[in-house]
């Protein structure tokens, strides 16, 4: 049987939608697959996999949103001699099977197949999310190189979290695999054969500092090559200090940016930093974080200024976590009894 692929694109967790089906976050979205479908042709891909998560909300789709992602999707299936897209976790609507999903609409779209159960094609696994007990087959599995959306125990799922162990599917399953690339995990992460791509682009500040987000290229037999999607949208957290003197050496456009008060200002000094940040270099955000310095001087708190405590980005953080094995409200509750 002939190899399901010369030289494959991929790319996983795009997640349209999110941000409350922010129009800002579905460009973004839409950006991304221009550049994506340049870079795939421009290093001949004849294939494209998706690893999952093409939609964020479970639940609901908004109109907007499915038309940017319909749109988009035929835009990556006319690009490919196929594509095969992975069903993650939230492209479907009950947690214990794959009975209805999101993206149901692809099934009539040419040259795309929806992998909605496990399945091997030569040398080859293509993984859906799994359910129940289906993990207990990856184990029997053997197969060159397998493509899923996993999650597996020790590995991070963002910059602060790690997944606990809760007993479903281990490292040690993938003792068949030669090479395993999953989505799920946002941040690119590699252990012995287990590859987690990370997500297309960062999403939150839970992704702040590390831009390395965007495709993965693999041609048979060789390493997979991974490019960093430029162009991006950036978070970063910095102290006000440290940026007064040259802001341009830390901002740019697109950009979503704390700033921790470590300098003694008023709320006008702060609204004209914004304000002149913002304008100046085409800022997408600005927050200010108040500190030890700052307390609760009530004058420096306004409605056009953005203030976050530390509780504020804690729980910002554990909002993040997307696993069905946290309780969001226990660690919420953990953290308040600190």
């Amino acid at each position: 049987m002939d190899n399901l692929f010369k030289k494959v694109a991929c790319f996983t967790d795009i997640h349209f939608g999110n941000k409350s089906n922010s129009k800002i976050f579905n460009q973004d979205c839409d950006d991304f697959i221009d550049w994506f479908l340049v870079t795939a042709k421009e290093n001949n891909c004849e294939t494209c996999i998706f690893l999952g998560d093409w939609h964020h909300h479970r639940s609901a789709l908004n109109v907007d949103t499915m038309a940017h992602s319909l749109k988009n999707l035929e835009k990556v299936a006319e690009a490919f001699e196929h594509t095969y897209f992975i069903l993650g976790n939230h492209d479907l609507y009950y947690k214990e099977n794959r009975t209805v999903n999101s993206v149901v609409f692809g099934r009539n779209i040419p040259n795309l197949t929806l992998v909605n159960e496990p399945v091997t094609k030569g040398n080859v696994s293509i993984v859906p999310w799994l359910v129940g007990d289906e993990h207990k087959k990856v184990s029997q599995m053997k197969c060159k190189y397998m493509f899923g959306h996993f999650e597996l125990p020790n590995f991070l799922m963002n910059a602060m979290v790690r997944m606990p162990d809760t007993n479903g599917i281990q490292y040690e399953d993938f003792t068949g695999i030669e090479n395993v690339f999953s989505g799920h995990f946002h941040k690119r992460q590699i252990n012995g054969n287990v590859t987690y791509m990370g997500n297309a682009f960062p999403h939150t500040y839970a992704d702040a500092d590390d831009d390395k987000r965007g495709m993965m290229i693999l041609e048979w037999d060789e390493y997979p090559q991974f490019i960093d999607w430029k162009d991006c949208p950036k978070y970063r957290v910095y102290n006000l200090s440290e940026v007064l003197d040259d802001p341009s050496k830390y901002f740019s456009n697109k950009m979503y940016v704390r700033l921790k008060l470590d300098v003694d200002i008023t709320y006008e000094e702060a609204n004209f930093i914004k304000e002149t940040f913002m304008k100046q270099f085409d800022l997408r955000e600005i927050a200010l974080l108040q500190s030890e310095m700052v307390g609760e001087d009530s004058t420096m708190v306004g409605a056009e200024i953005k203030f976050e405590s530390v509780d504020q980005i804690v729980y910002g953080q554990l909002d993040t976590i997307d696993s069905e094995n946290y309780d969001k409200a226990v660690l919420r509750e953990i953290y308040r009894d600190l």
